[in-house]
């Protein structure tokens, strides 16, 4: 295969089925490239020390006639918040939880593990995926430095699944899990480049997972493909009694839904609103409409969010989650041992301990904030989830898509990646998320288009459960359009 860094799951299978490759080499290959570039891109903070013996293990399996699914013998990195009971750590980025690893995988690695998945190492993210302090650099942690974007090196990977975005976008596995509780999955799927899948909440397990919100956080991938990741999507799905949220809502195979006709008939919303103000992105916006409308989709244009007016200044959704993360991230931590830590209490501390290191660029405003919220009893807690469900789903996403009929609204993702900046954090950016964040919804965000070399995404966003529509939907529409961009790891945007 002439450039395996970039071969999709399907490729990688049949050339694993016919005798071309093997699992190991696939591993030793992405184990390779990841020696050779991530001490630029600084996108994985550890390499699974039992990858190449796993991936063996998968061949003697094959060679048996034991083939466990389309993953069987695929490399697949975590994002550093997601429990695996091996020789890595899980730290949310944190030096507090540098030691043991945790007692149990979470039920995602379980599954992956189970579907013939090679685990090939932890990606970086923001500390605590981005809940810890009022400014930050998207993708940085005092346990991994500043992952960086591998389309332009001084630029955001966005974050707080910054590593698995960059580290598929420069070919160091066809596939990596992120978490998302309000755009930690689209954010750096569009500033790297690549598919972004964040599920609805209850799709996929999050036990295991070091939390923020128990309402709004989702386990999904992030691929260089639609296709890869329904396949990797599929592989997660299905009720789990450790998390009461959890159904058997999902297909056992999004297979049916990748048409390239998906888009023909398709009722598409354009939710003006949601496009903020870069030209660039609004460029790369209006492109991919046309590219719709020539696929055949009847665009809806524009779109009113009614609860557009009432977004603007609401604060319920940091209120669900301030409460949300302390309750969890205590329970979480009570089960870990032999790490510094066993409550946010004892993390803040910390924190004022190490702040040579773990606060040297940034504070931890928002974990003392959380640490002064009360339990999920109060009223102002309870007010706040009803709140902020209501605006996200019923009289957003859901009214919108009633009132005209809607298969999904569209929009772009947000703009190009920023410059990083470790002294002043990232600004204030555009993106699309918190509606579908504040309701529990799914989002898709599919490569569009990019600007002096840097990619920008579309996102498509739907009701709940509408993953299988999505999926129909992006499809389409990265076959109409193949605008995926392989990064040049430049060191700042390409020349005009």
């Amino acid at each position: 295969m002439d450039d395996l860094a970039y071969a999709s799951i399907a490729q990688l299978q049949a050339a694993m089925t016919s005798g071309a490759l093997s699992a190991e080499a696939v591993t030793q290959a992405c184990l390779s490239r990841i020696g050779q570039l991530d001490g630029q891109i600084r996108a994985v903070v550890e390499v699974n020390p039992e990858a190449v013996a796993i991936a063996a293990a998968l061949d003697g399996e094959r060679r048996a006639g034991r083939v466990r699914g389309p993953l069987h013998g695929i490399p697949v990195l975590l994002k550093d918040n997601i429990d695996t009971a091996d020789r890595m750590m899980t730290t949310a980025g944190s030096l507090a939880l540098v030691g043991p690893a945790p007692a149990a995988d979470a039920t995602v690695a379980l599954r992956l593990r189970a579907a013939g998945a090679v685990i090939l190492g932890k990606t970086n993210l923001s500390e605590w995926a981005n809940f810890r302090g009022h400014r930050s650099s998207s993708g940085w942690s005092a346990r991994g430095g500043q992952t960086r974007n591998p389309h332009a090196l001084t630029r955001s990977p966005g974050g707080s699944s910054s590593g698995s975005g960059a580290a598929v976008a420069a070919g160091f596995a066809p596939a990596a899990l992120g978490t998302e509780t309000d755009g930690s999955i689209v954010s750096p799927a569009t500033c790297c480049g690549v598919v972004g899948l964040k599920p609805t909440v209850g799709l996929t397990s999050r036990a295991g997972l070091i939390p923020i919100s128990r309402s709004q956080d989702s386990v999904g991938p992030l691929c260089r493909s639609v296709a890869d990741a329904a396949a990797v999507l599929a592989a997660l799905c299905g009720a789990d009694p450790r998390d009461a949220a959890t159904s058997e809502r999902a297909p056992a195979d999004f297979t049916p839904c990748l048409r390239e006709d998906g888009l023909r008939g398709a009722r598409l919303g354009v939710p003006r609103s949601l496009w903020g103000r870069n030209p660039h992105a609004a460029r790369v916006g209006e492109a991919a409409l046309q590219a719709m409308r020539e696929a055949g989709a009847v665009l809806v244009d524009p779109v009113e969010i009614p609860s557009s007016a009432e977004l603007r200044g609401d604060g319920s959704e940091f209120v669900v989650m301030r409460h949300e993360f302390r309750a969890g991230l205590n329970a979480y931590l009570e089960g870990r041992r032999g790490v510094a830590v066993r409550s946010l209490a004892e993390l803040i501390d910390f924190n004022r301990a190490q702040a040579a290191r773990e606060l040297r660029w940034f504070g931890q405003e928002t974990l003392v904030e959380a640490e002064g919220s009360g339990s999920l009893q109060d009223r102002a807690y309870l007010e706040a989830l009803e709140r902020s469900r209501s605006l996200g789903g019923a009289r957003g996403i859901d009214a919108a898509l009633e009132a005209h009929g809607l298969d999904a609204l569209v929009a772009p993702t947000g703009g190009p990646a920023w410059a990083i900046d470790l002294l002043l954090g990232d600004g204030p950016q555009a993106g699309t998320s918190s509606l579908a964040a504040r309701a529990g919804y799914p989002l898709l965000s599919v490569p569009a288009g990019a600007v002096a070399g840097m990619p920008l995404n579309l996102t498509f966003m739907g009701r709940a459960w509408s993953e299988p529509v999505l999926i129909r939907l992006g499809y389409a529409f990265e076959r109409a359009t193949r605008a995926w961009i392989a990064p040049s790891l430049r060191a700042d945007l390409a020349p005009g």
